[in-house]
């Protein structure tokens, strides 16, 4: 991913997995980490120059306020805000791109469907999920939604996709592109052949 011209990356403890949702989050966005935990993505995305700003929010409060230490220490607290939500209950409206990563497919789908605002073009939403990847993409278009792109990242021994996904009501899959999606098929990904025995 082109970081934004003349800046050099900046070194945070950040998986691959979690460099990947970066990689997928337009430049100059308005970004939300939904379940930010120790607050690493959304610094990154601030110090490589990829958002304008960021709302990090957690369930929790002790890691929330990780976050909030985190971001200081990186010099990047004043383009941050902070909110002790479940999902995006509490958080402001004021993004263009949410990002959630780590979390198992039930608790995805639980969190879009009490925002049901984000059904709107003016929203981008960057997923990794952990556990039932079928069955989320299977929501998520039967929620109007649809995955324009996908790829894969390796941390560790495991294989995760990350998908981008937009508003788009009436675009459908086939059974089996619910394992497989043509944009993950688009991807080229050097890691598709060892996902694909694993699904």
């Amino acid at each position: 991913r082109a970081l934004a011209r003349g800046v050099r990356p900046v070194r945070l403890p950040v998986s691959a997995r979690l460099e990947c949702c970066a990689g997928l989050v337009p430049q100059g966005a308005r970004a939300a980490d939904i379940g930010a935990d120790h607050g690493y993505l959304g610094i990154y995305l601030l110090k490589n120059g990829i958002a304008g700003a960021v709302i990090a929010s957690d369930v929790r409060e002790m890691p929330l306020q990780s976050a909030v230490r985190n971001a200081e220490k990186f010099g990047v607290k004043e383009r941050m805000s902070f909110y002790l939500s479940d999902g995006i209950r509490d958080v402001p409206r004021k993004f263009d791109c949410m990002v959630c990563a780590g979390m198992g497919a039930d608790t995805m789908m639980s969190i879009l469907d009490a925002a049901p605002w984000l059904k709107s073009e003016r929203y981008r939403l960057i997923l990794q999920c952990q556990s039932k990847r079928p069955e989320l993409r299977r929501y998520l278009y039967r929620q109007g939604y649809a995955i324009r792109r996908e790829t894969l990242a390796k941390d560790g021994k495991f294989i995760y996709p990350v998908m981008e996904v937009v508003y788009a009501p009436g675009e459908t899959l086939t059974d089996g592109e619910y394992y497989i999606t043509p944009a993950l098929r688009r991807s080229g990904s050097e890691l598709l052949p060892a996902f694909r025995e694993s699904v």
